[in-house]
């Protein structure tokens, strides 16, 4: 659980990204802090006339009415002038129906943007209460993609109810991964295929990743102790996504590795790590 029932103060994780979490939902002035294009009044100038634009913030509204609350945004900045208040950004919600009685969240993510660089798009997410991960669902889930046209906010309601009836698949695989214990050599296995998900294949003659794939399964805390696929999997997500361990750059001078800040790395790195653990969960299974 978290120490603390105040929300974490909008802090910059990343070169063009910003991000606010709490343990308690957000209120609309919070969200302003982190990611005021939630709150943008038109489209970006560059949309055509069949481009519709309907605020998130309305689209966020509609949804708390049917039970959903708002944990975590985050907004990506722009270089260009004017355009910040119109780039991508990312909300986590979770719904009134799901009691917190796992050490996980369910969450719904919805990923807009008013300047064309997004659909409105749903996924499913697990959040982590002890080490704060936030995990994007994979292959149990639906990807839902609404484009700017039509009704949307009936269409965008309509699919966080559809993510929403994901969820017991999210927690039978979740489940699934925790009863799962791994050997030795099959959590190096894991963590050298998610290597090559953060740093990319390394060939004959390409300097070597800036970490090894021990260093992607070191525990950070006592909980993530163990063997199991979830604990496994835990251990490479956190290191993969948040950085902060020491390595060696490509010139071989000393380094720590970076958060994945972006939006958009963030999500694909979050889901293909989870589509990793799942295709070893059903091997293992079978």
């Amino acid at each position: 659980m978290f120490s603390s029932t105040s929300p974490s103060l909008a802090t910059r994780f990343a070169r063009n990204t910003h991000v606010i979490r709490s343990e308690q939902p957000l209120a609309e002035d919070q969200m302003r802090q982190a990611a005021p294009s939630i709150f943008a009044e038109g489209k970006h100038a560059s949309r055509s006339e069949r481009y519709t634009y309907i605020p998130t913030i309305e689209v966020l509204r509609g949804l708390r009415k049917e039970g959903f609350e708002p944990f975590m945004v985050a907004q990506s900045k722009s270089r260009i002038e004017g355009k910040s208040e119109f780039t991508k950004h990312m909300i986590r919600m979770r719904h009134a129906g799901h009691v917190k009685a796992r050490p996980e969240a369910n969450e719904i993510i919805l990923i807009n943007s008013h300047d064309g660089a997004s659909s409105y798009q749903m996924l499913a997410g697990v959040f982590r209460f002890v080490c704060c991960n936030g995990l994007v669902v994979g292959t149990v889930s639906n990807d839902i993609r609404i484009p700017h046209k039509g009704n949307i906010q009936d269409d965008v309601i309509e699919g966080a109810f559809r993510v929403l009836d994901d969820f017991e698949a999210v927690d039978a695989s979740t489940d699934g991964m925790k009863a799962l214990t791994l050997k030795v050599d099959e959590q190096r296995a894991f963590a050298t295929a998610a290597l090559a998900l953060r740093y990319g294949e390394r060939t004959e003659g390409q300097p070597p990743a800036p970490i090894t794939a021990e260093q992607l399964i070191e525990a950070r805390r006592p909980e993530d102790l163990g063997h199991s696929l979830w604990t496994t999997f835990q251990r490479v997500q956190e290191n993969a996504i948040q950085g902060g361990q020491r390595g060696r750059s490509v010139q071989g001078r000393r380094m720590q590795t970076r958060t994945v800040g972006s939006i958009d790395r963030s999500v694909n790195l979050n889901r293909a790590l989870w589509v990793l653990a799942e295709e070893m969960r059903k091997i293992r299974s079978a």
